[in-house]
């Protein structure tokens, strides 16, 4: 959520900023809303002030021994009937301006940093670096990851879909002995660099998807439980930023790292017709993510360790990617400035999004009212909170079913995982 400080005193700045997004938002009708309530503020202030005074008054006088039915008493008295009911219609109308101003800045994305490349699109993304060109296979005939998987007999779409619907997946057998000895193997190395693994609820409620951000906004994304306020979770950065929500924390427990394992559920809105086939884009998929709870003076640097931690999994597994600063315009809702770790996939000649890692600034924690606490200082402030895939694990597999295939059609297992599987080929 933005600051509707910073929004009344920088209007032309805000603007700006957003414009610079994709959609259309308008600041207006929130600067206008926030005039009205402040001037009622006044306005009930006075009043307020003015039966204070008339309490006052009141009480001196029957003190001095004037008589509690004294004409001047009683017109004094009905003097403060009338300005409690003038404040008895006040007070619920300023209420009900500023819950609207709230739903208006529930609905504004996060404002893109200075060092956010300026773009409308994906196709003005700032490639930052490349890794593994010498990893690249020379292979001229891969076949598609679905395709070596069906043949390997460790992946069913049709199985699952029958089970299910379209978008969903089973992996059998080294498969799925694959999927989970990549979460075991993300874990380590995370868990290695400072991250406290956790294992949070995979369903939430709805205060806990609108302090991410993606609730009012993202609804038609999510899977909702018809009779019971509970959201399948489309990422772990929702449940494991909400451990901390409506805290103050300790300055001195700053910075906090977390990571966790989860399935995650999108509906994928608005997606119909890519991606249909394999591992990349699933209603259900599982994936290692890393939340970051840090000082507003260190989350620049911090998000640059985060991508350097997630960088570490594709290094160690030896898979070919480049890391993408994302224009304004292709920026996520929560976000002020995000890299994308794309993978290379052999069988489409391209680069494929594994990971996302994002700084929010205060915009979560402003939302999920977040704080800290600096000892021997007064006031508290929001913390900052960044997220990123360390890494998404259908995606990892697809790249590893493409990238270490063979001409034989077998698939080598990369060596950082071989202790974990117990096996150097499929």
């Amino acid at each position: 959520m933005l600051d509707i400080k910073q929004i009344r005193e920088n209007p032309q700045l805000i603007q700006e900023r957003l414009d610079s997004r994709s959609g259309k938002y308008d600041i207006q009708p929130i600067l206008q809303l926030d005039r009205q309530q402040r001037e009622l503020e006044v306005t009930r202030s006075q009043i307020q002030a003015r039966s204070n005074e008339i309490g006052k008054i009141v009480g001196q006088k029957i003190k001095s021994g004037i008589d509690s039915q004294d004409p001047e008493i009683q017109t004094l008295r009905d003097e403060g009937n009338s300005i409690r009911t003038q404040l008895s219609e006040l007070e619920p109308q300023e209420k009900d301006l500023k819950a609207e101003i709230a739903q208006l800045l529930l609905a504004l994305p996060n404002l893109p940093s200075d060092s956010t490349p300026i773009g409308k699109s994906e196709e003005e993304n700032v490639e930052v670096r490349r890794w593994g060109d010498e990893y690249i296979p020379q292979n001229q005939n891969i076949l598609p990851h679905w395709e070596i998987g069906e043949k390997l007999g460790i992946l069913n779409v049709e199985r699952a879909v029958k089970v299910a619907q379209s978008r969903f997946i089973t992996l059998i057998g080294a498969g799925a002995a694959l999927e989970r000895t990549l979460i075991q193997f993300m874990l380590s190395v995370q868990t290695q660099a400072g991250y406290v693994e956790v294992s949070p609820p995979l369903l939430v409620n709805t205060a806990s998807l609108t302090a991410t951000g993606q609730l009012p906004k993202f609804a038609e994304e999510s899977f909702k439980c018809a009779d019971d306020d509970l959201w399948l979770i489309p990422t772990a950065e929702v449940p494991v930023t909400n451990l901390y929500r409506g805290e103050i924390l300790a300055a001195e427990n700053l910075p906090i790292y977390h990571c966790a394992y989860t399935p995650c559920f999108r509906r994928e809105a608005g997606s119909y017709g890519r991606d249909m086939r394999g591992l990349i884009r699933l209603h259900q998929f599982n994936k290692v993510e890393l939340v970051k709870f840090v000082h507003p003076s260190t989350s620049f640097d911090e998000l640059e360790r985060l991508v350097g931690n997630a960088e570490a999994i594709l290094q160690a597994l030896q898979l070919p990617y480049r890391v993408v600063s994302l224009c304004s315009g292709d920026l996520g809702f929560s976000s002020t400035k995000t890299y994308d770790l794309e993978v290379w996939l052999p069988s489409s000649g391209k680069y494929r999004e594994i990971s996302s890692c994002s700084n929010t600034v205060d915009f979560q924690a402003r939302r999920a009212d977040i704080r800290f606490k600096e000892a021997g200082k007064k006031g508290t402030q929001f913390v900052h909170t960044l997220n990123g895939s360390g890494l998404a694990v259908g995606r990892t597999m697809a790249a590893i079913l493409e990238n270490y295939q063979q001409p034989d059609g077998t698939v080598l297992i990369p060596e950082a995982l071989q202790p974990y599987l117990g096996r150097e080929v499929l």
